[in-house]
């Protein structure tokens, strides 16, 4: 059973205002996320039931507040692919440096390692030094990069791809556990 660390607790429906507010800048203002409008609190709030039904999805709390949070999502749709998952953490923008990526993106390698997956992948809209030391700096190594393949704020942007081999691959690997099947996590405590 994983304990998370102080702090970070699994999201649920109702955190969808905080969520939104911190994710609604990075599509506005950036190109960092491909959406073109961000998502409405409703439509955040349905993204987080329907992921946990089958993925971690995390939230960190400071002075009461969300500070940032790390999803999983399927890599693809294609049976073969089912070991292997992509992963993404947003940080409010006046939370930035004080290593709250890193401590989400931790908590969350642990859980989809527990659940049977064997690969984690992100994608980053180039350039974005942050977002590439974040994922270096948890052993995510590039090994790809999709020239000019979104188009957002008037320019084409470049997406790079890191991996991580969360385990060893087996010869007969057993299918990965859901998050709704049964907890991997020791008792949250009032975060």
């Amino acid at each position: 059973m994983i304990a998370l660390p102080p702090g970070i607790r699994t999201a649920r429906a109702d955190d969808a205002p905080e969520i939104q507010a911190i994710y609604a800048p990075y599509v506005r203002d950036t190109a960092i996320s491909f959406e073109l409008e961000p998502p409405s609190v409703e439509e955040m709030a349905r993204r987080i039931e329907a992921t946990l039904s089958t993925f971690p999805w995390l939230v960190h709390v400071d002075d009461g507040r969300i500070a940032g949070y790390a999803y999983a999502s399927r890599h693809k749709e294609r049976h073969a692919y089912r070991w292997s998952v992509d992963v993404s953490a947003y940080v409010h923008r006046d939370c930035h440096r004080r290593g709250i990526g890193g401590s989400l993106y931790r908590a969350l390698l642990r859980i989809v390692r527990e659940q049977g997956f064997f690969n984690a992948y992100g994608g980053i809209t180039l350039p974005n030094a942050a977002s590439v030391a974040l994922h270096e700096s948890l052993g995510f190594r590039p090994f790809c990069v999709y020239r000019g393949v979104g188009f957002k704020g008037g320019r084409w942007h470049d997406v790079g791809w890191w991996h991580l081999r969360l385990a060893p691959l087996p010869p007969d690997p057993a299918p990965p556990i859901e998050m709704g099947s049964g907890s991997f996590l020791a008792q949250e405590k009032g975060t």
